[in-house]
């Protein structure tokens, strides 16, 4: 989603006034039987994909059938009207909620995360598909491509410049699945959610490429949703690299062309350490 403004231009002293082209930037709520659960800054757009994708990285949702429903909330403003802004997940019976003593009920941003030993512990306890005996197999010149593919794909971003995207690609590095969106764990959340939805996890044989850099949490996001690669075209956290060795998952960082840094498990690209 974009919006118009008109902006004052400046090239070279010369100033003109012309329309830009803006991303969308809204809150979303989401909520879970009613009860909120978190409240994070998103693109409008595949809002029940990130409802789904989120509760997956929460180790909520395994499968379709855990989700009965999801449905923007009437009644979101003072006169009644619909924002848009507000989802309510129903869970399936048996499904337990999001435990309230771990529920992040606060505001997220594009670069908040989990982290520290507690986070390590959570992740560990909830992971559905691990991802450290998955046999997916691929080389360097596969990953090369991927980063001019998931930039080809991008819509909004050539219209715009203001967008993050992640793109699920098979270990031939054919584009599965692409989402925009202006903080990378949303955009990662969508594609996690798109696969829930159509029922593919765990996604096991495939590569994560996310534009910007790779966080504690989108190692986590990744592992929970059975993906056993993550590539970022910059840099990883400390967190995240000890979160992808402890748990067998590929981490790939300053994915540029030819040039890469594979931090763990570079078996899979048939590397070995010198």
């Amino acid at each position: 989603m974009t919006s118009r403004r008109r902006v004052l231009r400046v090239r070279d002293g010369v100033h003109t006034t012309r329309p830009d082209t803006l991303t969308v930037e809204e809150p979303l709520e989401i909520r879970v039987g009613g009860q909120a659960l978190s409240v994070t800054m998103r693109t409008p757009g595949d809002d029940f994909d990130l409802a789904a994708g989120f509760l997956v990285g929460e180790g909520v949702v395994r499968a379709p059938a855990d989700i009965r429903a999801i449905r923007y909330c009437a009644g979101a403003t003072a006169d009644g009207g619909n924002t848009y802004n507000v989802l309510d997940v129903v869970l399936a019976d048996g499904v337990a909620p999001p435990d309230a003593s771990v529920a992040r009920n606060f505001y997220t941003t594009s670069s908040c995360g989990l982290c520290g030993k507690a986070s390590l512990d959570a992740v560990r306890t909830t992971v559905t598909w691990p991802v450290a005996a998955d046999p997916f197999a691929t080389d360097p010149a596969a990953l090369a491509g991927l980063p001019d593919e998931l930039r080809a794909a991008q819509r909004v971003f050539d219209r715009t410049g203001g967008l993050h995207a992640a793109g699920l690609f098979d270990a031939d590095g054919k584009l599965l699945c692409l989402r925009e969106d202006v903080g990378r764990h949303n955009a990662v959340d969508k594609v996690v959610g798109w696969a829930t939805r159509a029922g593919n996890l765990p996604l096991a044989g495939t590569a994560l490429m996310v534009s910007g850099r790779a966080s504690f949490e989108l190692v986590q996001k990744a592992v929970l949703a059975g993906i056993p690669l993550l590539a970022a075209v910059s840099a990883p956290s400390s967190l995240a690299v000890d979160l992808a060795a402890e748990l067998g998952l590929t981490l790939v960082g300053f994915l540029r062309g030819t040039s890469m840094n594979v931090y763990t498990r570079p078996d899979r690209l048939g590397l070995q350490p010198s």
